[in-house]
């Protein structure tokens, strides 16, 4: 037993010193450092380009103030998110089901990703009656809706040919395939790529 113990705290203290752990570390102190020697020899001001030090001090002073935007970003983002992976889930499966809806509604999808959002920002806030909360969640769900949509069409139509043949000789329809082949084959890709729509939506 003891044994065992032991090489489970070797095996956790040697994924704490792999290369994946300590690597990405290292980039960030070397960028903090470069950073900071960039603004001291710089001399730029404060509000064009502050420090690393100056940002954490003004993080813990500012706490108070900043902590209350900070939950309301987070909401923004969740719901965004939530918003634009259900509708572009939907969405893709709609292309994936149909070629004649993809090619009907798929450039409008491109003419909505193509959009400045700050360009419709106002009128996105005029149409939601100055509701800034809610006009800044359908913002951040444009700007994440078409990768989402783009993606996952991909995945769902990049299912291997073979199983698709074999799923067509006993007989399943397109929904038995859509369930049983083609979301289990694109989820694993799919949830990659919508986990990294996060930080375009925040």
């Amino acid at each position: 037993m003891l044994f065992i113990r032991r090489a489970q705290s070797q095996k956790t203290l040697s994924k704490f010193f792999s290369a994946d752990v300590w690597a990405p570390m290292l980039v960030g102190v070397i960028a903090l450092v470069l950073w900071d020697i960039f603004v001291r020899i710089t001399h730029l001001p404060p509000y064009i380009l502050p420090g690393p030090l100056l940002v954490f001090k003004t993080l813990i002073t500012d706490w108070s103030e900043l902590f209350p935007s900070l939950l309301i970003t987070l909401k923004i983002t969740i719901f965004a998110f939530i918003a634009a992976a259900i509708s572009g889930l939907l969405m893709a499966i709609l292309f994936s089901q149909s070629k004649w809806i993809e090619r009907s509604l798929f450039p409008y999808a491109v003419i909505l990703q193509t959009t400045p959002i700050v360009a419709i920002a106002p009128l996105i806030i005029l149409w939601l009656k100055n509701n800034t909360f809610a006009a800044l969640v359908v913002c951040a769900w444009i700007v994440a809706f078409f990768p989402i949509v783009s993606n996952t069409t991909l995945g769902l139509n990049s299912v291997d040919r073979n199983l698709i043949n074999l799923f067509q000789l006993y007989k399943a329809c397109r929904w038995q395939t859509l369930l049983y082949l083609r979301l289990p084959s694109a989820m694993p890709g799919c949830l990659q790529h919508y986990f990294s729509q996060l930080g375009w939506v925040y």
